[in-house]
Order: structure tokens, then sequence, then C-alpha cells
């Protein structure tokens, strides 16, 4: 298929409403990365995959402009990142090892032929860390920018890692970071004079790198399938907030996830510059505000593990000990009334969760 784009007579192309739906598909196809297990590629009804295991981890995220992305904060390339990543994450949280991608994608008429060009892109760089590829999906016209990505992994023979599985006096882990993509929405949310000032080098430096990760994240992929290997007994991504997804954990497996504090994780010392930027350098709100981003904030898809404290030896080197997992009906878990649930340091946490796509708060 040629990569040349057809240019209709009289002008040059510059939105997706100029060309055929083949004629965009030669636009993407040769920037899409190819599965390595994939003996029936893109071109046909369907994509043919080889899987080793006979199980595959499968999930689907949307993603739908002016609520997950917005195309003045972010370029078609870090939409395309976002879409892998998030997916990716889902499939690494399994254990497995994420392999391809199958992408629908929705664009109303005027979209920029370069957008499209710099989301193929995207999605290739945020599969290549994993070597995943992108083996099918759909085009179509519409009101507004959707995309929706499908994740296929390979699980290579692991049992998959479930929420459910977490026993009391496991230990509960976290690899990756959390809080800045949190911390990047809110530096976007400033403004786009806050943003500039950023990007010209103004502020501290980790400000850059928080934009930079709610733009395009970058999850830690392999620590999932590493964390599985380990003896992982449940994980997850954390794409909802550190609070609310160790509760899903927690409720899905019947006990207790009390985390240390957050003000002894190496995130809080790297949040807080940028806090103390959005607050004009008022310390204690500065603190609130960081810890904040790092216990409600999503969209890192870090690995949230827990593991048996035996295996604490074999975690991979980006996975650190953030908390424990207690039985209900502990002592050090008597401020739950006996209820599943998260605890900070033994007492209810004052934050609210976190993410909810259909919360009216």
């Amino acid at each position: 298929m040629s990569t040349a784009e057809p240019v209709p007579p009289g002008g040059q192309i510059e939105r997706v409403g100029d060309l055929s739906e083949e004629e965009i598909l030669a636009v993407i196809t040769p920037l899409l990365p190819r599965a390595v297990q994939t003996p029936v590629g893109t071109g046909d009804d369907c994509a043919v995959l080889s899987f080793p295991d006979t199980r595959t981890a499968v999930s689907t995220d949307v993603l739908v402009e002016g609520h997950h992305f917005r195309t003045e904060w972010s370029t078609g390339r870090d939409v395309g990142v976002r879409a892998a990543a998030q997916n990716l994450a889902d499939a690494a949280a399994m254990g497995a090892r994420p392999v391809a991608l199958v992408v629908g994608l929705v664009m109303p008429p005027a979209t920029p032929v370069a957008w499209v060009r710099d989301f193929a892109q995207g999605l290739a760089q945020g599969c290549e860390p994993c070597g995943a590829g992108v083996v099918g999906g759909d085009l179509s016209s519409g009101e507004s920018l959707v995309v929706a990505v499908t994740v296929l992994g390979d699980l290579e023979g692991r049992a998959p890692v479930l929420r459910s599985g977490a026993r009391p006096g496991d230990l509960v882990v976290h690899a990756g970071t959390l809080g800045r993509s949190a911390a990047g929405l809110a530096l976007l949310s400033a403004g786009p004079q806050v943003v500039a000032a950023v990007e010209r080098g103004g502020g501290p430096v980790q400000a850059r790198d928080c934009l930079a990760a709610f733009r395009a994240p970058v999850p830690a992929l392999a620590a999932g399938p590493a964390l599985a290997d380990a003896g992982a007994t449940s994980m997850m991504d954390v794409s909802d907030g550190l609070l609310r997804d160790a509760g899903r954990i927690a409720r899905a497996s019947s006990v207790v996830i009390d985390l240390d504090d957050p003000d002894d994780l190496p995130d809080m010392s790297f949040l807080e510059p940028v806090a103390a930027l959005m607050t004009e350098g008022e310390g204690a709100s500065a603190r609130t505000l960081a810890r904040s981003w790092l216990l409600t904030g999503g969209e890192d898809h870090g690995m949230l593990a827990t593991v048996p404290a035996a295996a604490v030896g074999s975690l991979p080197a980006d996975a650190r000990v953030i908390g424990r997992v207690l039985a209900p009906g502990a002592p050090q878990a008597r401020a739950l009334d006996h209820r599943p649930g998260v605890l900070l340091k033994g007492e209810p946490a004052r934050e609210r969760a976190g993410w909810d796509h259909f919360s009216r708060a």
C-alpha cells in the first residue's frame, strides 16, 4: 500500500473529509507497528493472532475529545501514546505481555490529516516499549474525535492475576509513578499562560515532566508480568487514583489495605515543587495539593499489586512496598468497622477516592 497521500484536483490535502476511507488508511497503515504473533495482519476482515498460551487477556478503553483529551492541550501523537498506554497497562496488570491493539477512530470531516498521521505515530511510540503491534480497527466520520482501543495480551503460561486474590499478610507494592498526570492536568487547567511559562523553562523542571505525564503517559508495562512472576496475588493498573483502585482490590478480595504515609513516598518530594508553583509557594497548601495528586490522581498507569511477604526479594527493581493487607477483623483495621476498604496509616483517608466517569460530584 502506498504511503503517498492522494491530492485532490486543485489543492493541498488538509482535512480527512477530502479523502476516502481507503486513502486515510493509506496514510495511517504504514506508520503502525506490526505484531510479531500475527500470521494475518491488516487488510482483511479480521487479523489472525497466534498465542502459544490458549488464554488471551482482552480489554477495551475509549477516549472522547473534551472528556479525556483536548486538542488544544495534546497533539495527535500525545493522544496516540495515551490511547496505547492505558490499554497496554490493562493487559500488563493481568500479568500478560501486551501483544496487539485494535483501534477504532471516529473523526469529524474537518480533522487535519496531519493530526491523523501524528496519532498513528503516537500509537507506534506507545507500543514500542513492549513490542506490541496494531493489527486492525475501523474508521468512521462523526461529530467529535473518539478513540476506542482493544488490547490483546499473551499470558505466556502465567495464571491471570485478578483483583480478588489479596490475602491478609500480603505486602502492597507499586511500580511506576503516582500523581504526575494529575499534576499535569492541573497545570493545563491553570491556563495557556502557565503552560507556556513552564514549557519555556519557568518553574521547576518537575512541572514539564508532569505535563508530559498527562499528555503521553509511560506506564510500567514490564512490571506487570514481572510482579506476576514474583507471585503477585492481586494486581491492577492505577488509572483512577491510588485510593480508588486500592479500594477496588480491597473490596474484590474482602480485605483491608493499609497504605503507608504518602509523605514518605518519593513521589511526594517530586510533586511538591509543582504544587508550590500552583499555590504560590504556600508550604502547607502545597503539601496538601501534592498529597491529593498522589492519592487521588489517575492515569499514570503504574502497577498496584499485593504480594506475599516472602516475595519481597523477588520484586522488580522499580517496585516499592507502600502498605500491607489486613483482615477486616484485625485490630489495626477497626477504623473501618470490620468492612473491606482502605486506610492510611490505620486511619480513614481524608481525601476523596479519585476519578469516576459518572460521578455527579
